[in-house]
């Protein structure tokens, strides 16, 4: 059974190796970040009170990066992707706000299909200048219904 919270500092350890593990298994997305930089700045988004922590038992199995209404990370460890982790993260993003931007790589085709499954619309493509990547991206955007 997946358990949600927030993250506290000695979680850093397990955001960074996760987001590490999404650059060293994704063969389209350069490593422009040592592992050391990918731990610094889940330390900085923890200190900043965006996160949350998916886990499985005692393991952590994915994390959401949020500030108020711009989701900034969404991962999911790869052994445990498929079992509704980033889908159950999403929910409890949405249920915080009435409005969530993100951006993701325009190749993350996979990150597209689960957005817009759970309600994203595309607002914007670039060429990727603006990010560090130097990948082409899309802006995404969910807006709560009104009843």
């Amino acid at each position: 059974m997946t358990r949600l919270r927030a993250a506290g500092p000695a979680d850093a350890g397990a955001v960074g190796m996760i987001l590490s593990e999404f650059v060293d298994t994704t063969p389209w997305i350069p490593r422009v970040h040592s592992r050391a930089q990918d731990l610094a700045h889940a330390g900085d988004m923890i200190e900043m009170g965006w996160v949350t922590l998916a886990e499985d038992g005692r393991d952590v199995i994915g994390f959401a990066a949020r500030d108020a209404g711009d989701l900034h990370a969404l991962y999911v460890a790869r052994h445990a992707r498929g079992r509704g982790v980033g889908s159950d993260l999403l929910q409890q993003a949405k249920a915080a706000v009435s409005r969530l931007t993100l951006w993701t790589f325009q190749a993350n085709t996979a990150a597209q299909r689960f957005y817009r499954r759970h309600g994203f619309t595309e607002v914007l493509r670039t060429d990727g200048a603006t990010n560090d990547e130097g990948l082409p991206d899309i802006r995404f955007e969910w807006r709560q219904e009104v009843a």
